[in-house]
């Protein structure tokens, strides 16, 4: 008897671990978002998104031997009892140019949680909810349809995503 694995759909997840003296700024982060979004401007370059960035594709290539390159980033900022409308992150009409991977980084955030949804074969409309804390972050297929939901009643939740390439 023999098997050979077709496809897979794996969903990576887990802190952000810097060494000490070189921790995410999250204060810059959740700046640089409330700027992007007011202003509706571009996400700004800055030395600590390059950080975050550097972990992950460092962290999840040593890890897990996946080569990546980031494509595109922005910030979100929810509202206390804000459910997202479904998002997802590859254009169906032009595949060959989306990312592969979107990840979710809780750069502010209280009971905020991250439901994603997939197909197990023929099992159709399965979905998986994970929360999302501060300086964790949460890694799926582009090709998945995801939603966040603030589920607190006091704050704004601050979430950075960054898409990734497969290389």
């Amino acid at each position: 008897m023999k098997k050979k694995v077709l496809s897979e759909q794996a969903l990576y997840w887990g802190n952000v671990s810097m060494p000490k003296g070189f921790e995410i700024d999250t204060g810059k982060l959740s700046e640089d978002i409330l700027h992007s979004s007011f202003t509706n401007k571009e996400f700004p370059y800055s030395k600590t998104w390059n950080m975050l960035n550097t972990y992950i594709i460092e962290h999840i290539g040593l890890k897990y031997n996946l080569s990546l390159t980031n494509k595109n980033s922005w910030g979100s900022i929810y509202k206390p009892n804000q459910i997202s409308k479904s998002l997802f992150n590859a254009n169906l009409m032009d595949l060959y140019n989306s990312p592969d991977f979107t990840l979710l980084y809780g750069v502010k955030v209280n009971n905020c949680f991250v439901e994603i949804h997939y197909d197990d074969n023929r099992r159709k409309g399965k979905s998986w909810n994970i929360e999302l804390k501060n300086n964790e972050f949460i890694m799926f297929p582009s090709t998945n349809v995801f939603t966040i939901s603030n589920e607190q009643k006091e704050n704004l939740n601050f979430i950075q995503t960054i898409v990734y390439e497969y290389i």
